[in-house]
């Protein structure tokens, strides 16, 4: 049988998850080690304004703006917020002095999972495991047989199905605690 879907969309998802954590650890350390350290909190408003700008996706999706492709915009909204969080994510270095800011970025990498997991692995793996019962009907299976067989990819969509559920509540919880965080900096600021 073919590759299952665990290994053909769930690890690339981790790849580009693991990516994002391994170049916020590389652009915190070159910042740490040529004294720019004061650099990073700059990251925090430009990351801000980076992610705010891909919500331009969620305005046409709603019908609130009426121009450019949905598709194209789907596009940017993923790069852009997948970007912006990594700048986010160098802005927060590793700080245990604030709780928003540490809510903030929990929210932020859980916003940033399941956007990944919509992106990634749901279509995809729907659209894979259509065709493997398709594959499997066309050899003369039963329906329960094809089930049988495609119990553990059948397992694995179901789950990722429930990815909005997550992705817009946490969005919106990390945008408060992301406007609490500033509102605190402007009022506490020295």
């Amino acid at each position: 049988m073919k590759t299952p879907v665990l290994l053909k969309y769930v690890l690339p998802f981790f790849q580009w998850y693991a990516l994002m954590i391994f170049l916020t650890l590389v652009i915190d350390y070159f910042l740490h080690r040529f004294n720019l350290i004061f650099v990073g909190r700059y990251f925090g408003l430009i990351g801000t304004l980076v992610i705010i700008i891909s919500f331009v996706y969620s305005l046409r999706k709603r019908k609130i703006i009426e121009t450019g492709s949905p598709k194209k915009l789907l596009e940017l909204h993923e790069y852009l917020s997948w970007a912006g969080s990594i700048l986010l994510l160098v802005h927060a270095g590793i700080h245990f002095n604030a709780v928003f800011p540490w809510l903030a970025i929990a929210m932020l990498l859980i916003a940033v999972a399941s956007g990944l997991i919509g992106k990634f692995l749901l279509k995809k793996s729907n659209e894979l495991l259509k065709e493997r019962r398709q594959e499997l009907m066309g050899l003369g299976l039963t329906n329960n047989d094809a089930d049988k067989k495609l119990f553990f990819d059948s397992i694995t969509v179901d789950l990722m199905k429930n990815w909005r559920v997550v992705h817009l509540p946490i969005t919106l919880l990390l945008g408060i605690l992301s406007l609490m965080h500033i509102i605190t900096i402007v009022m506490f600021a020295k």
